[in-house]
């Protein structure tokens, strides 16, 4: 999982996959419908303290890992 942050005046305004495990159908869908809700949830929380997706643990869990990887890289 490779998240990409969008940053203005030091505020998260976008946190997106540009990476995602892919190759189940299963996955992809778990992928496809917990991201956006990730995204939403880091810009909301403004850091990458935020809860899992029922359902989508391991896509969670490498989402979060890689927002405050890119968080960290920016200072955040």
């Amino acid at each position: 999982m490779q998240v990409r942050l969008t940053l203005a005046d030091g505020r998260i305004t976008g946190a997106e996959a540009v990476r995602a495990p892919s190759g189940n159908p299963r996955s992809d869908q778990l992928t496809g419908t917990a991201v956006p809700v990730l995204g939403r949830a880091a810009v909301a929380a403004q850091s990458a303290d935020i809860d899992t997706v029922s359902g989508a643990t391991y896509t969670s869990e490498g989402y979060i890992a890689s927002l405050q990887s890119a968080l960290d890289r920016t200072g955040g």
